[in-house]
């Protein structure tokens, strides 16, 4: 039990964090299905640059992993631009954008990643190795029975992760900018779309988390799905932060429970990639049963047009 509730918080908290991100642009009155674009450059930009930190710095340096963020987020948000252009300046449908957005990512990350280490190495690998995140065990909390696991062994991103949410719920709704680009959702021709450029920085964060997480490393495995999962995680809190973290927590603890019990029945090792599907299937189970309740931006979708201010 321990384990399923460390690996699910590890898995719920970057995915979180996009859909934090997704809320963000859904907000402000653009559909953003480019948040797996956004978490893939992000994730490149940083995995990057802890490629060319490492050998300086260490490669179990933890300041290494604190930069790498800091570039995932800039990536990410720098990257949203296109999004913003497509949609805000050329009026562009906002799905396709996303789509788009997506390919051109995915196409661009990998061919630059082979790009860079037949330059640095030698070898055209798709993958940047990357070194391991630090972890933390809160005193007290972690003591407690069954839930205290939740508190132990945590990489330290999640602690972020977890402070960014906080501050991003208290930005939404208490105050004054958090109300004008609530009203932008609502009505798209009040303001621009600024939550675009804030949902490619959280997008990439996730996405450089995912990386650290998952497989200590950058590759074409980033692009499995998870913006996807974060962008229904988001549908299914209702486009409100503290529903969405347990849809996140949902989906984690689906996806570690369905390891752990492929483990448990001592399956061969291939057998864990359909375990994996657990939170995907889920998804499609909630979809069919809550999705009519559920209430988008009235707005979002909708062309930004100045004219009509």
């Amino acid at each position: 039990m321990s384990k399923i509730l460390m690996e699910g918080m590890a898995f719920a908290m970057p995915l979180l964090i996009m859909a934090v991100g997704a809320i963000f642009s859904e907000k402000s009155g653009v559909t953003n299905l480019a948040v797996e674009g956004f978490q893939g450059v992000g994730a490149f930009c940083g995995a990057l640059t802890a490629v060319f930190l490492m050998p300086r710095l260490g490669q179990s340096s933890q300041a290494v992993v604190w930069i790498a963020m800091a570039a995932a987020f800039a990536g990410g948000a720098v990257y949203a631009i296109l999004h913003a252009l497509l949609c805000i300046t050329f009026k562009a449908n906002q799905v396709i954008s996303g789509v788009v957005v997506n390919i051109v990512a995915e196409a661009l990350t990998v061919f630059l990643t082979s790009e860079v280490n037949a330059v640095l190495t030698g070898s055209a690998s798709n993958k940047f190795v990357l070194g391991v995140a630090g972890k933390v065990t809160i005193p007290v909390i972690s003591r407690i029975p069954v839930i205290g696991a939740l508190f132990r062994d945590m990489y330290q991103f999640e602690l972020v992760i977890i402070a960014i949410v906080a501050f991003s719920w208290y930005l939404i709704y208490r105050t004054r900018y958090g109300m004008h680009m609530r009203a932008c959702g609502e009505n798209p021709q009040a303001v621009a779309a600024a939550g675009v450029l804030i949902s490619g920085g959280l997008s990439g964060l996730g996405g450089i988390c995912f990386a650290y997480s998952i497989s200590t490393q950058f590759s074409p495995s980033i692009y499995m799905g998870f913006g996807y999962l974060a962008i229904a995680a988001m549908i299914f809190g209702n486009w409100n932060i503290l529903p969405t973290v347990g849809a996140c927590l949902l989906f984690g603890f689906a996806r570690s429970g369905g390891y752990q019990l492929c483990l448990a029945m001592k399956l061969p090792s291939i057998y864990s990639d359909l375990f994996m599907l657990v939170p995907y299937i889920l998804t499609l189970l909630l979809l069919l049963l809550f999705s009519r309740k559920n209430r988008a931006p009235a707005a979002v979708g909708s062309p930004y047009d100045p004219s009509r201010r």
